[in-house]
């Protein structure tokens, strides 16, 4: 069992006279995440409303009218973990690039700009792909391809950059992997998501100890079931992982989006701990 505390929102040079935001950092309910307790607090105090989008994320809009030097939005949830190996069901080449298949999951199958593979990336895809036995085979050399070959260097990337700016320069965080992995894969044909959350940083975490994290990001991909890899770290997500958002690629799940009317610019700060309870 986890507990989380994220905390993030913006300063304002100038001040803000008024902004409208949406937070996407209440954690997902599902079959192996249980969501115990969630809590969203802001200041200054603001409206808010709740709703859950089309990807199945829980959202908090609020507006804040009155003006302010600083926003804060913090998010604090426990949330039990039991998120088991998921192997997939060797799906067939055939079978997932059938018509019915490739329209269910169509929206998954988009090549945006965030997420196109640069051509020299392309071609290696496609040629892992005509060696794989099944997509899942193609997917797991993909996964461990970007993991082998790209450098996690903090703040060598932006929420704007481009998968193959990253792919050019070899190096960026885990949204970098996600949108890159998940590029490659739907360029085979592989439908494919992105998943963003929590990672507890040590392996074995101390009961009670709090560590310092960050927002997480990872992909799903399309095996007869939704399977799971953490391209960063080149594991499939298990209890260390906790899911708060999914969509086609980072621009659908951002934890904080917001407008402002003042003067000057924002700059956004970000603190994440996480602790085990048990």
């Amino acid at each position: 069992m986890l507990r989380i505390v994220h905390k993030t929102g913006y300063e304002y040079a100038g001040g803000a006279v008024a902004s409208y935001n949406q937070a996407r950092m209440t954690p997902r309910s599902t079959l192996h995440q249980q969501v115990l307790h969630t809590r969203v607090e802001i200041s200054p105090p603001a409206w808010t409303h709740t709703y859950t989008d089309y990807w199945g994320t829980t959202v908090t809009a609020f507006e804040v009218h009155e003006r302010h030097d600083t926003l804060t939005v913090t998010s604090s949830a426990t949330v039990d973990v039991r998120r088991p190996e998921v192997p997939g069901e060797a799906l067939s080449w055939e079978q997932v690039r059938d018509p019915a298949t490739q329209t269910e999951h169509s929206e998954y199958l988009q090549m945006s700009d965030q997420v196109r593979p640069p051509d020299d990336l392309l071609h290696r895809v496609q040629e892992m792909a005509r060696q794989a036995t099944t997509p899942g085979d193609c997917a797991r050399t993909v996964v461990q391809t970007i993991h082998d070959e790209m450098s996690y260097v903090t703040g060598s990337t932006g929420v704007h950059t481009h998968a193959s700016d990253a792919w050019e320069n070899r190096q960026g965080v885990c949204q970098d992997m996600a949108n890159l992995t998940i590029g490659c894969l739907r360029s085979v044909g592989i439908p494919t998501c992105y998943v963003s959350g929590y990672l507890m940083p040590p392996r074995e975490p101390e009961v009670g100890v709090v560590h310092t994290g960050e927002s997480h990001a990872w992909v799903r991909y399309w095996d007869g079931v939704w399977v799971g890899a953490d391209p960063t770290n080149a594991i499939q997500p298990r209890d260390r992982h906790v899911e708060v958002a999914q969509g086609r690629q980072y621009g659908d799940v951002p934890p904080l989006r917001g407008i402002f009317t003042g003067m000057g610019i924002s700059t956004m700060f970000v603190e994440v701990e996480l602790t085990r309870l048990n």
